[in-house]
């Protein structure tokens, strides 16, 4: 094992012990608190490199650590300023700790710890706040990463991205502690998680405050993702918060800031009729990583099979009258129409024909030039674009591709969908956000399917057009609002609104917000009022998530120009970073040991901490199983020395491969790959369905209900046509035994429905009788909504 990242290349150990995790979520919002601890076992000081995950739209706020008695807190400087300082520290022999994040990607930080003596321990305690991203089901989502997998970088990039040390996830060497308190002012449902939790404790007779645990023995093969539901979880929220006393009145962390959370409710006659046009792209990753489970099980299919069944579903429920193309991408890309053609029978065939045989097999993971190719195409007339992207998210341009997706937010609404364990959440988040879609990932036992089709639900409700924010507050009270323009609406989803107050009223008074829309051609409006006065006790969190909204802002304007640096711009970034203690791509905390100690003495020793990330398998046609050491693994191209595990192999022979090959037991063979299960049987129903929403009477029907042929052409009412028959025998099936899944068959249902009542059948109620009688079950006509 020694080749596989538990020892460094000098066969020696890595020094991070422990990882403690506190959780705080006040309503909708996390304050967490990682506590990482060091311990020095060797006979030389040495420097710890750990290069790890957070959430993308974290705001990192507070970095301090301490060494036995003295505590040092880091202060927020520009980026070069603070590495030199931390050089300078090293070479004069001073302890020194360095935090920053990525400029490729707000998801990944690394963490330099220098000169820890032999035998000396250090506790590095860093703290964020980050909103909860509502899902479709109401839960807030939190996700702590533990999975850091490498991100493909291409050849010619010049090593922009970050150096990862990573390990299997099962050969971590340190521990994890998570414990969490939720608060809120309604009462706490239910908290989920997709590890295991010991059981949810409540605080309080009112289940407004409840705490929870991680149970023992995590074993980092998975992020740490928990769904926290409330009831009466649409309620409209307020939230002001004092400035700091210390800083300038007028200043963003002297005045008051707001946090504005809204759920606009559209007119149910609006929402009851679907979209029946649009143009949807989807574009699916089809990298070497998508070969890989969506979790450390060998019984799960492959990220791709899941996608190709997801595909299929989807295509299966859009509407006749939309346009449609697929686009499948890694090194390079491909589609399958050169343009978005009309959903019809022979082009839909055409396309599941090609999805069908589509495999993981495109190397690396390089969205840019897909997604460049889409936006060349001119958009159809009355077919609003609708982007859908399946990705594992191993991407290294990631703020490259998002600032692709804002310049053209206005001709399309993006939907991204973050496959598997360690997907980026700054990726996936990011293209929903700035491409005005909805964001979902797919981890754990989650069906990729369920998701698909909530997002689907959202492209098809109507677009909200000419938002609008109108404010109304006393005399004397001014707004700048530091959030981003509200672009997109969705039915039941949160809006979130930060804002600073500037100036005073002369009486304690309230402030009102109005959010104008247009929907389906209709104005619509919601408001809220809210007190001015401010909450006790927040902790300057609504500041630093009003920050951090501003910085992201900024930093999105900062590479408008064709990717050249905006100094103004940037130095814009770096004040408010500094002055807010938030950090961004231009900053990095820095904390310098400058007591009375005697200077560390002797060479300092680098050692690098591997993050935890899923097993992979490399797919190429000669195989070879490569084992990964912290000295010699880095993003995309990989080289091996011949004393790790005696094989040298340099990164031209991998050009089309992102990831790297691993078996469970770490010997030279190859990992087999997993024996993919029968087809659902919901599956096999629905890709018989046609374009139009009917189906034909035929064998395949006929043993996808569990029938015969002669049973089902037997019992057929003789008025009733075969098509009719044979589509109300799938939706009599899928009420019957499929309502677990409805919410993944209930748009092509509704399909069929339509379908049904073009027909003017006269015989639909004897045939739903004959159909019961058949299948055993007892669904009523209303039911099916015929």
């Amino acid at each position: 094992m020694e080749c596989c990242g538990l020892l460094t290349a000098q066969k020696e150990p890595v020094p991070l012990k422990s990882i403690e995790v506190e959780l705080e979520v006040r309503d909708h919002v996390a304050t967490v608190v990682s506590t990482l601890n060091y311990e020095n076992k060797e006979d030389k000081p040495l420097e710890a490199i750990f290069v790890f995950p957070l959430p993308g739209d974290a705001a990192v706020c507070h970095f301090s650590a301490q060494i036995g008695q003295t505590q040092i807190v880091a202060e927020v400087k520009e980026k070069q300023k603070a590495r030199e300082e931390y050089d300078d520290a090293l070479s004069s022999g001073q302890q020194a700790f360095l935090l920053e994040e990525s400029e490729q990607s707000p998801d990944i930080f690394t963490l330099s710890v220098g000169s820890l003596p032999p035998g000396e321990s250090a506790s590095v305690r860093l703290e964020y706040v980050t909103e909860l991203a509502v899902q479709a089901d109401d839960g807030l989502r939190f996700c702590l990463p533990a999975v850091l997998n490498p991100r493909y970088e291409p050849q010619g990039s010049e090593g922009a991205g970050v150096q990862v040390t990573s390990v299997p996830a099962s050969l971590v060497p340190y521990s994890l502690s998570f414990s969490v308190r939720v608060s809120s002012p309604r009462p706490i449902s239910k908290v989920e998680s997709s590890c295991s939790l010991e059981p949810l404790q409540y605080v309080n007779t009112e289940q407004t405050q409840a705490t929870v645990k991680l149970a023992a023995g995590h074993k980092f093969d998975r992020d740490v993702e928990l769904l926290i539901y409330y009831r009466d979880a649409h309620k409209p929220t307020a939230v002001v918060e004092a400035g700091q006393a210390s800083a300038k009145p007028g200043s963003l962390m002297g005045d008051p800031v707001l946090m504005l959370s809204l759920y606009p409710e559209f007119p149910q006659s609006v929402m009851s009729s679907l979209a029946s046009r649009g143009e949807f792209v989807l574009l699916l990753d089809r990298s070497g990583s998508m070969d890989c489970p969506t979790s450390d099980t060998k019984q799960q299919e492959s990220r791709i099979a899941s996608a190709r069944d997801t595909l299929l579903l989807l295509l299966k429920s859009l509407p006749m009258g939309c346009y449609f193309n697929i686009y499948s991408f890694g090194s390079s890309f491909e589609h399958i129409f050169p343009k978005s053609v009309e959903y019809s029978e022979k082009n839909l065939e055409e396309a599941l024909k090609k999805i069908e045989a589509m495999q993981a097999n495109l190397g690396g993971t390089e969205i840019l030039e897909p997604i460049k190719h889409i936006y060349s195409q001119p958009c159809i007339p009355n077919q609003p674009r609708q982007l859908f992207v399946f990705t594992d998210g191993e991407v290294f341009n990631t703020k490259e591709v998002i600032n692709l997706v804002k310049k053209n937010s206005g001709s399309h609404r993006c939907f991204s969908f973050g496959i598997g364990e360690g997907a980026s959440s700054a990726l996936i988040n990011g293209l929903a956000k700035e491409g005005g879609g909805h964001a979902q990932f797919i981890t754990g036992a989650d069906r990729m399917q369920p998701k698909v089709m909530q997002s689907l639900r959202f492209a098809l409700q109507p677009a909200v057009a000419d938002i609008s924010v109108t404010w109304d507050l006393p005399k004397g009270v001014s707004v700048t609002v530091l959030s981003p323009t509200i672009t997109t609406i969705f039915q039941g989803q949160r809006s979130l609104i930060y804002a600073q107050l500037s100036g005073q009223s002369s009486k304690a008074a309230e402030g009102g917000v109005t959010v104008k829309y247009s929907l389906a051609g209709r104005p619509s409006e919601n408001k809220l009022h809210f007190s001015l006065k401010p909450a006790e006790d927040t902790g300057l969190i609504v500041h630093r998530l009003g920050a951090r909204s501003l910085i992201r802002s900024l930093e999105m304007d900062e590479r408008d120009g064709e990717g050249q640096h905006d100094e103004g711009v940037k130095g814009k970034v770096v004040e408010l970073s500094v002055q807010s203690g938030v950090s961004s791509s231009f900053t990095a905390f820095i904390a310098v040991n400058k007591g009375n100690y005697e200077p560390i003495q002797g060479p300092l020793m680098r050692r690098a901490i591997p993050a935890p990330r899923m097993y992979l398998m490399a797919p190429m046609a000669s195989s070879c199983c490569l084992m990964s050491s912290p000295a010699y693994m880095s993003l995309g191209n990989f080289s091996l020395n011949k004393g790790d595990c005696g094989l040298t192999l340099q990164s031209e022979a991998f050009e089309e491969c992102d990831d790297i090959c691993l078996d469970e037991d770490f010997n030279d063979e190859v990992t087999e790959p997993t024996q993919q299960p029968p087809r659902d049987p919901l599956l096999q129903l629905v890709s018989l369905q046609k374009a139009s929403g009917c189906w034909l009477l035929d064998p395949a029907l006929a043993a996808a209900v569990g029938k015969t042929s002669e049973e089902v052409e037997n019992t057929k009412p003789s008025a009733v046509s075969q098509e009719v028959w044979a589509t109300i025998l799938a939706l009599i099936w899928l009420h019957g035994s499929k309502m677990d899944a409805q919410e993944e068959w209930e748009l092509l249902a509704m399909k069929a429905v339509s379908w049904l009542r073009a027909q003017n059948a006269p015989t639909v109620a004897e045939s739903v009788v004959a159909a019961n009688t058949l299948l055993g079950f007892s669904v009523q006509t209303d039911v099916l909504g015929l």
